[in-house]
């Protein structure tokens, strides 16, 4: 079967992967938040300058 420092890799292997995994979530949805609001901006300067030339 296994032995002790066997489980304890395995559970060392799955904190980094479910830190990794939580991580790559996190920036993901930075960069969604990032772009979602640039582009929110860029919408309502685009907005503003059309109303100022009417």
């Amino acid at each position: 079967m296994f032995e002790f420092q066997q489980y304890l890799g395995f559970l060392l292997f799955l904190t980094i992967l479910t830190m990794g995994f939580w991580l790559m979530i996190f920036l993901i949805n930075f960069v969604f938040y990032w772009v979602f609001g640039a582009s929110i901006e860029l919408w309502k300067e685009k907005r503003a300058k059309k109303k100022l030339e009417e």
